[in-house]
């Protein structure tokens, strides 16, 4: 898989992940453990999207 598809693919799961978390802050019955876990692996996401866009970038 090559670097931009990668990005691109982490892209769209952050997105979606953007989505769960704006969804469940909605409700008042909110899991704040479970909003906390996918609040965390968005931030993971970004991390390696920033990673993988400076490697784009220097080469």
């Amino acid at each position: 898989m090559s670097l931009r598809s990668h990005l691109e693919e982490l892209s769209v799961k952050h997105r979606t992940l953007e989505a769960q978390i704006s969804e469940a802050m909605q409700h008042p019955s909110v899991d704040t453990v479970e909003l906390t876990k996918l609040k965390r692996r968005k931030l993971q996401l970004k991390d390696e999207m920033q990673r993988i866009e400076q490697q784009l970038s220097s080469h």
